[in-house]
């Protein structure tokens, strides 16, 4: 009798791959937070190139306090989102953990460059940074467009050490597209494929 209740090896198997592709599918994501990342430097970026080309307006850089309002936004969209999941994968963590790591260091490197007043400095260090958590999310989750925006952003910090300050902003917003919006993208399509 205890025979019949036991499952069989294929049956054990068809659960476990069902629950892997369960947890594929729910991480496979829907770009948000890539999109909204990406749109909202984007948008910053090129606000303040206009307002330092071509209105020579040196408090441009107010554009960025934009950035809070994301980050209120990310906290209501994460907790929204921890409180439908029924299960948290691996992948999920390590990816939050790799992010949290890059907006660590991306505060104090900017902290001290700034006290250290190395300004021009500031834009191709965040590029080396912004391909950190990119290229590696890219090979956590298997999905190259991520990995290849990591590269990109890497070879636009070496563009960005010989370019001006003002000029450094069109790089950053060539590396938000690549790397963040590019993906974002492409994740929500396949997002929307496989849901």
């Amino acid at each position: 009798m205890q025979q019949d209740n036991a499952m069989t090896e294929e049956e054990s198997l068809s659960i476990i791959t069902g629950m892997i592709n369960r947890a594929k599918n729910r991480f496979s994501e829907t770009g948000t937070l890539y999109l909204l990342w990406g749109w909202v430097i984007f948008i910053c970026c090129m606000t303040q190139f206009i307002m330092l080309h071509f209105f020579n307006n040196d408090d441009a850089y107010y554009i960025w306090y934009l950035t809070w309002l994301a980050v209120i936004y990310q906290m209501y969209y994460l907790a929204r989102k921890k409180r439908k999941e029924t299960v948290k994968t691996y992948t999920d963590e390590i990816i939050g953990f790799v992010w949290l790591t890059f907006m660590i260091c991306a505060f104090l490197i900017v902290f001290i460059l700034i006290r250290k007043n190395a300004i021009s400095a500031i834009n191709p260090c965040i590029l080396v940074l912004y391909g950190i958590p990119t290229f590696l999310s890219g090979i956590i989750l298997k999905f190259k467009a991520l990995s290849i925006g990591g590269c990109i952003c890497w070879l636009l910090s070496i563009v960005a050490m010989f370019t001006d300050y003002e000029y450094q902003l069109l790089l950053l917003s060539l590396a938000v597209i690549s790397a963040w919006m590019i993906p974002g993208y492409l994740l929500r399509a396949k997002f929307k494929k496989e849901n």
